[in-house]
């Protein structure tokens, strides 16, 4: 594994698939401000590297990919200094969510408040069987902010309601049933799991992928005429490479 800091570590595989590693954050992988810096400044340096195709967000421990933010920091922070704690972690979410390739979170064990924003940041959510997902923030004193906004568009508003103010876990086969997750794998099977949905994304086109994912995100924030019509300009300019041409007479000759 390449160390792109001390708490951000890499592995690559020859298709373009980067593994991103959170290290040294203790046994539940905890964000904490050091851990929060050292992965967004990774991301940032790997964003700007066109041969990733997929990125693949994972934890050092099988205990959890990411189990929450440091309670212990927050604990004792006042006004000022929460405001520049959690605007950190939202540009670590951005950063999440900005990244230009498909981003996967593989996700073990617990799954909690900051690391499920981190998560809901992600494109694609892999889930082991025994995973749990909460938002425990208001049974501290403080309510679920920043990329917590996601979840009403992922589950719906009723059960963003349900997680954010109960505080109440659901078990991987309920965040898969709520839509929280896009796959729940079989014991032992994570890995296989996580693999299954990097082979279907490399079946297509690299910059394709790069312009759907970045539609996608106009698409969230967008009135509905206006995603519609903006699409018009990205689907002429994906011509400006021989991409469509490529992959479209690859498909014509298998046809023939």
């Amino acid at each position: 594994m390449e160390m792109l800091n001390h708490h951000c570590g890499v592995d690559r595989d020859p298709r373009g698939v980067v593994r991103l590693t959170i290290c040294h954050a203790g046994a539940l992988n905890i964000l904490g401000s050091s851990v929060i810096n050292g992965v967004r400044d990774g991301l940032e340096v790997l964003a700007t590297d066109r041969a990733i195709r997929v990125l693949v967000m994972a934890g050092q421990s099988e205990k959890s990919m990411i189990g929450g933010a440091d309670i212990k920091e927050m604990a004792g922070l006042d006004q000022k200094s929460a405001e520049a704690f959690i605007t950190r972690l939202r540009d670590f979410c951005e950063a999440v969510r900005a990244f230009p390739a498909p981003v996967i979170a593989r996700i073990p064990g617990w799954c909690l408040g900051g690391g499920l924003e981190v998560a809901a940041a992600c494109d694609f959510r892999i889930a082991a069987h025994d995973a749990k997902f909460g938002m425990p923030e208001v049974r501290v004193g403080i309510p679920s902010v920043i990329h917590a906004a996601l979840l009403p568009r992922l589950v719906g508003w009723g059960r963003a309601r349900w997680l954010v103010m109960t505080a109440e876990t659901i078990d991987a086969p309920t965040a898969l049933a709520w839509g929280l997750v896009d796959m729940v794998a079989p014991p032992s099977g994570l890995d296989a799991a996580v693999e299954h949905t990097v082979s279907a994304l490399l079946k297509c086109g690299p910059q394709a992928l790069r312009s759907q994912k970045a539609l996608l995100r106009q698409w969230q924030e967008l009135p509905l005429t206006e995603s519609v019509n903006l699409s018009i300009g990205v689907f002429g300019r994906s011509f400006l490479t021989d991409e469509p041409k490529r992959l479209m007479q690859g498909f014509i000759d298998r046809k023939r």
